[in-house]
């Protein structure tokens, strides 16, 4: 969620409700300058009204990287954004392919950041073997994935099979059909 706050875009990353015994419930909220990249520890009581920033959301493909720099490109009117690493989000950057469909969030014309898919296909490239005499029902093991990243994946998962993952936080889904 995006808010106004104090004049600036915040981007708010850590949100937990308190409600402690005596005097009124709040909300702790740790927000990230969008711009600035500061970050700012607010309390909001729950009668105080914050003020959600509009951003306009629009799909965008996925053309390719120069550097630290990411270019996508908009399928209706073939007009090219360019965003830095930063603005994506290092955990981000891993999922993208080549062509992916992603929705980019801009501000008054200006873009802030990239919405990945829920999900991406990756391949398998290395799995661990089972350990026998473990139970099935909680015996995942580790495997690193055709982008870098390790996830824990069933037993029966092996190297070269394609499968489903999260994009939020790179677990297991399923396997991929087809």
């Amino acid at each position: 969620m995006v808010i106004e706050h104090q004049g600036r875009l915040w981007r708010a990353v850590k949100i937990q409700h308190t409600q402690p015994g005596k005097g009124g419930a709040y909300l702790q909220v740790e927000l990230k300058d969008i711009r600035g990249g500061s970050k700012l520890n607010e309390r909001f009581r729950s009668s105080e009204t914050v003020e959600r920033a509009r951003l306009d959301q629009k799909p965008y493909q996925y053309l390719y990287a120069d550097g630290d720099m990411y270019t996508f490109m908009d399928n209706e009117t073939y007009d090219q954004v360019t965003l830095a690493k930063e603005s994506i989000g290092e955990e981000q950057i891993s999922f993208l392919q080549d062509g992916m469909m992603v929705t980019i969030e801009s501000y008054e014309g200006d873009p802030l950041g990239v919405q990945m898919p829920d999900t991406v296909v990756l391949e398998v490239t290395e799995a661990d073997a089972v350990v026998k005499g473990q139970t099935a029902s909680s015996s995942y093991k580790p495997a690193m994935l055709e982008n870098g990243l390790r996830t824990l994946v069933p037993p029966h998962i092996e190297a070269g099979t394609r499968i489903v993952v999260n994009t939020t936080d790179g677990s297991y889904v399923e396997r991929a059909k087809g």
